[in-house]
């Protein structure tokens, strides 16, 4: 990782399971353990010891092999610092203040079916209401981005988590993979909010597309982390079947990470996607390193078995959390709409 930090020390030993089994305490100590590297990483975001350039900055790559090498060490922790330097990178290209120090960002703007967050003007402000699904550091992070419906469209807003009429929904999360990214629903009751760029802007700006390959930067990340059984495994017992599912995984993940790579010098080239290819690229990028990790995922089963995924709690964390994350792809949906694009290049603008 770029700077002084060092994840694996931040990290420190994975938690111990209870004799018991894995219960309530696992789950709390991978949200603190995430949440508190997520901290010291944007503390060392704001001291300048830990740099994540820009989107089309001329160092794009740069920016997602910082996101990886946090993803390789915890990829909960990756959820919350990608949404922290996503947050940074929308505040600055709609023209507003970037985080200052000591505050930890979110961007909360999944949409799927159900209440969703209503914005209400009310003197001369604005009010958020409503239930938001999602809000990956509900506990941990100060400030949030989130979309909400006002009577022009669906906007923008900065909001408090420490406003008054902000509650997290206790049990909203219950899967165990990504257990640590504190992912509940959020319910607002007429939390104080400040408009972030125009009507439709969020989505409209190149940005939209460009952060979307950072999150497959993590991805890709925690693919890498989940290869560290294998690798261990074929160091150990030398077996054919082994060193073909090791060949397989380190072929796919060079490739992936040369994707990743020519995705950033593409978004130095156009940052402003004048050419009009960002929407395509990043379904390109992201069903391709998708995949990867699907592969990756596995092939390190196959060749492993179930024993690190019953008794190596560091590997099973990876692998479950893995496979949650990459569910933000939209599988043939998004493959759908790259084919759409693709056959009707006049509709990509």
């Amino acid at each position: 990782m770029p700077g002084g930090l060092s994840p694996s020390a931040a990290l420190g030993s994975p938690a111990e399971p209870r004799e018991d089994g894995v219960g309530e305490s696992v789950l709390d100590s991978a949200r603190l353990e995430a949440a508190r590297v997520f901290a010291a990483v944007v503390e060392e975001i704001g001291t300048g010891k830990t740099e994540f350039p820009q989107p089309g900055s001329g160092r794009t790559a740069h920016r997602f092999a910082a996101l990886r090498d946090v993803a390789e060490q915890d990829l909960c922790a990756a959820r919350l610092v990608e949404g922290h330097v996503d947050a940074t990178a929308i505040l600055v290209e709609l023209g507003a203040a970037p985080p200052a120090p000591g505050e930890r960002w979110g961007v909360w703007a999944a949409e799927p079916p159900g209440e969703g967050l209503t914005a209400t003007r009310v003197g001369a402000g604005w009010e958020i209401s409503g239930r938001k699904q999602y809000c990956s550091g509900a506990h941990s992070c100060t400030h949030a981005l989130v979309t909400a419906q006002t009577p022009d469209g669906k906007r923008l807003f900065a909001v408090e988590t420490s406003a008054p009429g902000y509650a997290p929904v206790p049990g909203t999360w219950q899967a165990l993979g990504m257990a640590g990214s504190d992912t509940p629903d959020v319910r607002f009751t007429g939390v104080p909010a400040v408009p972030v760029g125009p009507v439709g802007g969020y989505l409209d700006r190149p940005g939209f597309q460009h952060g979307g390959i950072g999150v497959a930067a993590c991805w890709y990340g925690g693919a890498v982390a989940v290869s560290r059984t294998l690798h261990e495994a074929a160091r150990r017992h030398a077996d054919p079947h082994t060193d073909a599912h090791l060949g397989t995984v380190d072929a796919q993940l060079h490739a992936a990470w040369a994707v990743l790579e020519q995705a950033g010098a593409e978004i130095d080239h156009d940052p402003e996607d004048v050419a009009g290819v960002a929407r395509v690229r990043s379904l390109r990028v992201r069903a391709f390193v998708e995949s990867v990790c699907a592969h990756v995922l596995t092939h390190v089963g196959r060749a492993t078995g179930a024993g690190p995924l019953c008794h190596d709690p560091r590997h099973a964390r990876n692998a479950a959390d893995l496979s949650v994350y990459i569910r933000q792809h939209h599988a043939e949906r998004n493959l759908a709409e790259l084919g759409a694009l693709l056959a009707r290049p006049e509709a990509r603008r």
